[in-house]
């Protein structure tokens, strides 16, 4: 196939590109730069830079494309509160044009990149996806209207889609890590207060879980993509599929910074923090679907994925 990543610079994007070229796929990554890395695209991909309102039109207009696998987004749920309109306009907005330029092109098959926080605070867990969707943040919000415009594009235009709808990616992948100006992920800012010896705040300890700290669903970014090329794989015109990724079980944050401080081999200091609001006892996403579906499954732990992510990690 030849398929178009869009932010596929950025670390879930460039993981997914390397995999569908080593699959034999033809890649072309289309990325604005704004928060990915020209060095993160796998130099057999062709590369465009520009947005997906100035580009992908004309890149899908060049011919030959037969999927999309779309990464490209604004991910911070803090700045989606604090500038909504940003968010808007940059993930539904250009997932639009995306979309509209699928559709004048003639290219109907499309893997998204969604997220879990679609569910906002679940009534029960693990997490199906005939949850009610209520997202407690634009961010959440806007990656839910694209699902529903999915939806509609599939019905109206013929479009395969599948959705992929998931909570935090650790790891690497090769070289490929994460790499975010603002990092708000766990297992990079413990493995920061591994390099710096500055305390890791932990938001609350008296949450009802086995040792009081918030339990929540991590999945290794190489297992990840190897479910978007399964989902790329079973696209079919007029559907549009939801499928959740989860470990299954979940981690606290007490036992992310353990497997942290026996990777590392460094004591790493904890330090007790308010709770932020809205965090819940136990985020954990089923993948009982997609497991019955698709065959997939997660095979790379916790232990692994703060491996991989320590062997990149600068220092």
């Amino acid at each position: 196939m030849k398929v178009l990543v869009t932010g596929g610079a950025g670390y879930i994007g460039s993981v997914v590109a390397s995999q569908l070229l080593d699959a034999d796929h033809d890649v072309v990554v289309l990325d604005d730069l704004s928060t990915g890395h020209a060095d993160a695209v796998d130099g057999r991909a062709a590369f465009v830079k520009g947005t997906l309102r100035e580009q992908a039109r004309p890149v899908l207009a060049s011919g030959g494309f037969d999927a999309v696998l779309h990464f490209a987004a604004k991910s911070l749920v803090g700045e989606s509160v604090e500038r909504p309109d940003v968010y808007w306009d940059g993930n539904l907005g250009e997932t639009l044009a995306l979309l509209d330029a699928m559709r004048a092109t003639g290219v109907k098959k499309i893997v998204f990149s969604s997220t879990a926080a679609v569910y906002g605070e679940p009534e029960t867990v693990p997490i199906t996806e005939d949850a009610p969707a209520r997202p407690g943040n634009p961010y959440g919000a806007t990656k839910l209207a694209i699902d529903v415009a999915l939806t509609e594009f599939a019905r109206l235009n013929g479009f395969g889609a599948v959705s992929l709808r998931y909570f935090n990616v650790a790891g690497a992948h090769g070289a490929l890590a994460e790499r975010h100006a603002v990092e708000t992920h766990l297992i990079p800012n413990v493995l920061r207060a591994a390099v710096t010896d500055e305390p890791v705040s932990v938001f609350g300890s008296d949450y009802s879980t086995a040792d009081g700290t918030c339990v929540r669903d991590y999945i290794h970014v190489t297992d990840l993509g190897r479910a978007h090329l399964l989902a790329l794989a079973v696209c079919e015109p007029g559907a549009h599929m939801i499928y959740n990724l989860g470990n299954g079980a979940g981690y606290s944050v007490q036992e992310v910074i353990e497997v942290c401080r026996q990777v590392t081999g460094r004591p790493i200091a904890a330090m007790d923090a308010p709770r932020r609001p809205g965090d819940p006892d136990v985020l954990i996403a089923s993948s009982e679907a997609i497991r019955a579906d698709l065959g997939w499954e997660p095979v790379l732990g916790l232990t692994t994925m703060v491996e991989d992510a320590w062997r990149e990690f600068p220092r």
